[in-house]
């Protein structure tokens, strides 16, 4: 990396970081959590993004050259192969399934039937392993060969992926100076629930139906969703965790109250105790839960805030003050307005939802795919316009923030077979104990993890 690149890099990442910790800065970043208008912009079709990494590369490279502006760059996260390898029911993706151009699209449906509670909760990897798997890998339709060469495929995919990912995040870094916007990924743990295992109308049904057995099950996998989480984070902590959500704004605020929220504030807090910030995508109309936000330590969540009710300034009100709010330009203004009409919005936004720092301008949790590029460089534009604070401040990285607390121990239902167990088929060890068990836990425990990549 060059040193103008480096210092590029630095000034972009320290922008960013600033506005999350309410720390002084210079200006407004430009930091839009999904940007799916770069995947669009400079590559032929979604198909070729999904399936070809190199063109996926090229493409974001010549997004960041053309609006070098932006301060962070995220866009597509997923490689179609891997989904394949395993023929992952949940998606349907462009030129598989889809017209080449269409986005990937989640299939929502029932892979946890209502009377599998017990078995979710008294052994995870088991109820993975033998419930959730077989019906959501196709490869396990075609017998045990092709089953066991899927677990083989899946295995080899998800290393070839991470090394994708990790490729495209360094040649972002050393040939743009770009910024990730956040690294790690986890669910609310009763999105965990309604969306890949129950589906909408049965988490629904569930909360009057079997209303303990969901509070059971959202209390075991919040210790679960946050050791995913941190187990593909930034090992350097410099970029915040990403949580999307999905369930919530179905919910009344009783029921937000007593499903929703003690678990997902169980899971945030362990990986902020875990030394990591969260960007939460706030899908929906969150108006009426994010008060609860304030619970929370000062500057450690980034708030997208969805389009419904253009509730920027309602949350620059509410929550702003302790929480940095991300947002504020509907996907209709990137879509079908005007240039001018995108100057007016921006500059009321950096008067309004910029005042006193902790914003981050963009569009309602995302940059639409068929945003006019006229409007995006508009958008641009107008934050080198009205977007200042102090042009004498340069931006630099923040250190982390402290770790507080260990991450939690899962015992024996974060494995499949347990050190105990091991040790007895083993017999007597003639040697040091400790030498053989530490890789044996610690590969049980990633082996874990990784059953837990196909529901999210």
């Amino acid at each position: 990396m060059s040193e103008d690149i480096r210092k590029l890099f630095d000034e972009r990442l320290g922008r960013y970081q600033a506005a999350i910790a309410f720390e002084p800065v210079d200006r407004i970043p430009i930091a839009a959590g999904t940007n799916n208008f770069a995947e669009t912009y400079a590559v032929a079709n979604n198909q070729e993004v999904i399936y070809d990494p190199q063109k996926w590369l090229e493409g974001e490279i010549a997004f960041c050259r053309a609006f070098p502006e932006a301060d962070v760059l995220r866009n597509n996260r997923f490689w179609a192969p891997l989904y394949d390898a395993v023929g992952l029911k949940i998606y349907k993706f462009p030129g598989r399934d889809l017209a080449p151009h269409v986005p990937t699209q989640f299939v929502e449906r029932e892979n946890m039937k209502a009377d599998e509670y017990d078995v979710l909760i008294s052994n995870p990897a088991e109820f993975m392993l033998e419930r959730f798997l077989p019906r959501v890998f196709g490869e396990f339709d075609k017998g045990h060969t092709r089953t066991h060469f899927a677990f083989l495929k899946a295995g080899l995919a998800q290393g070839m992926m991470s090394e994708i990912m990790r490729n495209r995040s360094i040649q972002l870094q050393n040939q743009c100076g770009m910024p990730q916007p956040m690294t790690g990924a986890f669910l609310a743990p009763f999105d965990a629930l309604g969306d890949a295992l129950r589906g909408l109308e049965g988490i629904l049904k569930d909360t009057f139906r079997q209303p303990d057995k969901v509070i059971q099950a959202c209390d075991l996998l919040a210790p679960i969703m946050a050791r995913f989480a941190i187990g593909i984070a930034d090992p350097l902590r410099r970029y915040p965790i990403f949580v999307p959500t999905h369930k919530a704004t179905f919910l009344s605020p009783k029921q937000f109250d007593r499903f929703y929220w003690p678990s997902l504030k169980k899971t945030l807090m362990i990986v902020i105790n875990a030394g990591y910030k969260i960007r939460i995508y706030l899908e929906g109309d969150w108006s009426r839960h994010w008060h609860h936000f304030l619970e929370l330590p000062k500057g450690t969540l980034v708030c997208d805030i969805d389009d419904p009710a253009d509730n920027i300034f309602k949350a620059k009100e509410e929550i702003g003050h302790h929480q940095c709010i991300a947002g504020g330009i509907p996907s209709t203004l990137f879509i079908l307005g005007s240039p001018q009409e995108m100057d007016d919005r921006v500059k009321i936004l950096c008067e309004k939802a910029g005042k006193g720092g902790g914003y981050i301008i963009s569009g309602g949790c995302y940059i639409p795919s068929n945003t006019r590029p006229e409007n995006y460089r508009a958008m641009l534009d107008a934050v080198m316009k009205y977007g200042w604070y102090d042009r004498n401040i340069t931006p630099k990285p923040l250190a982390p923030l402290p770790v507080k607390g260990e991450t939690p121990v899962l015992g024996e239902k974060g494995v499949l077979t347990p050190w105990t167990v091991k040790k007895a088929e083993l017999g007597d060890i003639p040697g040091e104990e400790d030498l053989i068990r530490k890789p044996w836990e610690t590969i049980e425990a990633l082996a874990f993890n990784w059953l837990w990549n196909w529901a999210l």
